[in-house]
């Protein structure tokens, strides 16, 4: 499997390491020139005049730790082509901090404004020179090798049809640890965009962002059967990825680490290969004819595998 080398991640890192050194330096620099408590939350209907207010130990310790728990998901994410997405989210969100500092030098009895068609276009026009940085450091990073495929199809598993048996496998698989911190994210979600003071409201989102496609793929169905193989959520129709049988060159059985061969839990992308990935250890691991491969992790994969084999032969393509 192919993972992130050294100094992918390190370049994933950078500019986030650059982002908060600017924004500590700037914070230091205007530190005298701030009121008591830094407006950090603005009305948009009210000329953007600021209308909450975090201490400055706070702001520090949240923008830090944003900063850094970006820092940390880029760099074990990142894949090579992929290297100016981490650029430009850093480039977004250090402009936005810089604004945020902006509006806030100035006499104690001033109105704080922050004016959210310049204000984010600053924060825009900084994503696009760093995402352009980032990608002009793709030139650094060596070429990602395609990933091996399983082996020979002769050595995968196949379970023996009858000429006109009609055969079908289904099995449900999930993760509790993924059900329960969706639900978690989805709890807290709109108590943070009601009741925090930006940028912990920015927290709100995430936990959306976070819970609604999380709660969908923290239990799946896996089915194979004459369509070929198809993953969706257990609890809704959609989302559903679906391998039909012509595109199918062999499946097998592999253990995969979650973290170490697809950078975490969930619907993973990656360089030739995708995958649903609920957890480490056994997968069924399906090799398309275009080279690439897709993943998911469920007990009793060998069965599903064998099975996969042999309506694919059937079909006329293994």
């Amino acid at each position: 499997m192919n993972r992130a080398t050294p100094r992918l991640r390190a370049l994933a890192a950078l500019p986030f390491v650059l982002a908060l050194a600017v924004h500590l330096l700037l914070f230091a620099r205007w530190r005298d020139e701030f009121p008591a408590e830094l407006a950090t939350h603005f009305s948009l209907g009210d000329d953007g005049r600021a209308d909450g207010w975090t201490g400055p130990t706070a702001y520090v310790l949240i923008s830090t730790g944003l900063l850094l728990a970006l820092a940390a998901g880029w760099a074990t994410t990142v894949r090579r082509r992929g290297l100016w997405g981490a650029w430009a989210t850093a480039g977004f969100t250090g402009g936005l901090f810089v604004q945020l500092l902006r509006a806030n030098v100035g006499d104690e009895f001033e109105v704080q404004v922050f004016s959210p068609g310049m204000d984010l276009g600053v924060a825009l026009t900084a994503a696009a020179v760093a995402g352009a940085a980032g990608w002009a450091l793709t030139s650094l990073v060596p070429q990602e090798e395609p990933a091996a495929g399983p082996g020979p199809a002769a050595d995968d598993p196949r379970l023996p049809l009858a000429a006109g048996e009609v055969a079908g496998w289904s099995r449900d698989t999930g993760s509790r640890l993924l059900t329960a911190l969706a639900v978690l994210a989805l709890a807290a979600a709109p108590f943070t965009l009601l009741l925090a003071t930006w940028p912990g409201a920015l927290l709100g989102l995430l936990g959306l962002v976070i819970g609604v496609p999380g709660l969908a793929l923290a239990r799946v169905r896996v089915t194979v059967d004459r369509h070929g193989l198809t993953v969706r959520s257990a609890l809704v129709p959609r989302p559903r990825v679906r391998v039909p049988l012509d595109a199918v060159e062999a499946a097998s059985v592999r253990d995969v680490d979650a973290l170490a061969d697809f950078g975490g839990w969930g619907y993973r992308v990656r360089a030739h290969r995708t995958g649903v990935v609920l957890r480490s250890g056994e997968a069924l691991v399906v090799r398309r004819e275009s080279g690439r491969e897709f993943a998911v992790t469920v007990p009793d994969a060998r069965t599903a595998a064998a099975l996969l084999n042999a309506l694919a032969e059937r079909h006329g393509k293994v």
